[in-house]
C-alpha cells in the first residue's frame, strides 16, 4: 500500500512517543510505502485534494532497558512531489490540535478524496462532528455529570453543588488551559472570566472524579474495538494526569466496566467514521473521545509488549481488501 500522514513537521516529532511515529513505522515495516505531508500543503485542483509529499525512510525504535531509544537521524525525506491524494491507499489525518479555521479547512479539502478509491482516517466529516470534548456528551449513560456553559452563575451553581469540578477549554489538548475548580475560591469570577474570554467562548465543566488521583486511563479503539490501553499518572504538585504534563505511565488492564464503554461508543464511532480513536477513562467514567491524532502507541507497546502500529497497518491493509 501506498500511505499519505498528514502530520506536524517531522522534525518535531518524538518518535519514542509519537503514534504517527510508530505507525509510520509499522507501515515501513511491513512493506508499505510511507509519504508525509502538513495540513497547510494540502490543495484542492480540478475537484481533486492534492498534497506536497515526500516519501520517507523510517529507523525503527529500539526497546533498550526499558525505553525506547531511536536512532539519530530516525528518518529519511525524499524528494517534495505535488501528488493527487487519491493516488494514495490511505491518508492519515493526524495533526495536532487546536482544531481551529486551519485545521477545518485541511478538512474541507480531504473531503475532495474520493474514498471509493482511498481510505481516509479518520473521516473528516467525523473529525468535524467530534469535538473531542463535546462528542462524549451524548454517550449520557458513561460520562460523569458534566456541563457546558459561558455563563458564570450556572458554572458557579453547578461547582457548588458538586463542592470540585474540572474545567476544559473546547478546543486544547495534552491538558493545555485545564483548572481546578472549587467552590469558594476566591479567584472563582477571575477563572471563569478568562477561560470563557469574559462570556464568549463556551468551556466544558466536568465533576471531579476523587479517582483522578488513581489515574486516568488511555484506551486506544479500532474500528470500535479495544485493542490496548495504558493509565497515566500525575506527577507531584499537579492534579493532571497527561503525559505532557508531566505525567506518568503504568501498565493496566482493561476492566468490565471499561469494555462496556468501549461498547456503547463503538457503532457511533463507526457510523462518524472514526477508525483511530484514544477514549480517557477516570473511574470507570468516560471524559474524552480524542479523535484528532490520538496518542499512547509507544507507551502501551512498551508496558505491554504489544506492536499496536501493526495492527493498525493490517487491519487497513484488510479493509482496503475488503
Amino acid at each position: 500500500m501506498k500511505l499519505a500522514f498528514i502530520i506536524d513537521p517531522i522534525q518535531t516529532l518524538d518518535p519514542c512517543h509519537d503514534s504517527s511515529v510508530a505507525l509510520m513505522e509499522a507501515s515501513v515495516g511491513l512493506g508499505h510505502q510511507v509519504w508525509v505531508t502538513q495540513a497547510n500543503l494540502l490543495s484542492v485542483v480540478d475537484g481533486k485534494a492534492w498534497a506536497i509529499l515526500q516519501q520517507v525512510e523510517i529507523i525503527p525504535v529500539e526497546l533498550e532497558q526499558g525505553k525506547w531509544v531511536a536512532a539519530n537521524p530516525w528518518y529519511r525525506l525524499g524528494d517534495r512531489t505535488f501528488t493527487c491524494l487519491e493516488t494514495m491507499d490511505v491518508v492519515l489525518m493526524r495533526t495536532d490540535p487546536p482544531v481551529n479555521d486551519p485545521y477545518l479547512f485541511a478538512t474541507y479539502i480531504l473531503d475532495y478524496i474520493d474514498q471509493s478509491k482511498t481510505l481516509v482516517v479518520n473521516n473528516p466529516r467525523g473529525i468535524r462532528a467530534a469535538n473531542e470534548k463535546m462528542y462524549a456528551l451524548q454517550f449520557t449513560k458513561v460520562i460523569p455529570e458534566t456541563i457546558v456553559s459561558t455563563d458564570k452563575q450556572v458554572i458557579r451553581q453547578f461547582v457548588e453543588a458538586k463542592g470540585a469540578a474540572i474545567l476544559k477549554p473546547l478546543g486544547n489538548k495534552a491538558g493545555e488551559g485545564i483548572l481546578f475548580l472549587q467552590a469558594g475560591d476566591r479567584n472563582f469570577n477571575s477563572i471563569v472570566e478568562l477561560s470563557t474570554q469574559q462570556g464568549r467562548v463556551p468551556v466544558m465543566v466536568q465533576m471531579y472524579l476523587e479517582s483522578a488521583k488513581e489515574g486516568d486511563k488511555r484506551i486506544i479503539l479500532l474500528h470500535g474495538e479495544p485493542i490496548g490501553a495504558v493509565n497515566r499518572l500525575s506527577a507531584s504538585g499537579e492534579f493532571r494526569n497527561n503525559m505532557a504534563a508531566g505525567g506518568t505511565v503504568a501498565h493496566t488492564e482493561i476492566t468490565p466496566r471499561e469494555l462496556e464503554i468501549c461498547q456503547e461508543l463503538a457503532d457511533t464511532l463507526r457510523r462518524d467514521g472514526l477508525i483511530f480513536v484514544g477514549i480517557d477513562v477516570i473511574g470507570g467514567y468516560l471524559t474524552e473521545v480524542n479523535v484528532t491524532s490520538p496518542t499512547g502507541i509507544r507507551e502501551i507497546d512498551r508496558l505491554s509488549g504489544t506492536r499496536l502500529g501493526r495492527q493498525v497497518i493490517q487491519w487497513l491493509e484488510r479493509a482496503k481488501k475488503s
